[in-house]
């Protein structure tokens, strides 16, 4: 595994600290009028989702975590763990929703998604950043509500519930965004 120094971090660098796999959300360089140049970062922890603050002066290391990332397919969710599977060997691993986190409600069955392991054990999944989704409950339009920047709730067939405009209708197919949680446009479908 590779080392890092003081200099080497950056924003989006993957690293590792106590046997826990880290991404760094936040940097800032800090050289102080007396005293040592230091580093202040944000850690988010791909284990539990937590964000840490944290320190480096100059001489501390850390250490590059065994990451390793894999596209699968999402097949089912079982009722305690999600289903998914290696396209290409066939392999399934099965992964709690705790794992998945908020990435679940936007999962449909068949969607290929990115599972990442730490030392062999899956621990995360990344769906794509756009994502088409079925609307398939949702109020009906009245005469009027087409015009303007009013919107109403719509709930997709992954479960999730998007604020959508007026004038998209139920059993639409829309492209959502999964990071925002929000309406782009309908699909072109």
């Amino acid at each position: 595994m590779a080392s890092y120094s003081m200099g080497d971090l950056k924003k989006g660098l993957k690293i590792e600290l106590d046997g826990v796999p880290y991404k760094i959300v936040e940097y800032q360089h800090v050289k102080p009028g007396k005293g040592a140049a230091f580093v202040r970062v944000k850690i988010k922890s791909f284990v539990n989702g937590k964000v840490l603050e944290k320190t480096f002066h100059a001489g501390d290391k850390c250490e590059s975590p065994n990451l390793v990332e894999k596209e699968m397919q999402y097949l089912y969710d079982d009722g305690e763990f999600c289903q998914f599977m290696d396209v290409e060997s066939y392999e399934q691993v099965a992964i709690s929703d705790e794992d998945i986190g908020e990435a679940k409600k936007w999962m449909i069955d068949g969607m290929m998604v990115q599972i990442l392991f730490h030392n062999g054990k899956a621990i995360g999944v990344e769906v794509p950043q756009v994502v088409e989704l079925k609307i398939v409950e949702t109020q009906p339009n009245f005469k009027g509500d087409t015009q303007g920047s009013n919107k109403k709730p719509a709930t997709l067939e992954s479960g999730a519930v998007v604020q959508i405009p007026f004038h998209v209708l139920e059993g639409e197919v829309i492209r959502v965004d999964t990071v925002r949680g929000e309406y782009i446009e309908r699909a072109n479908k």
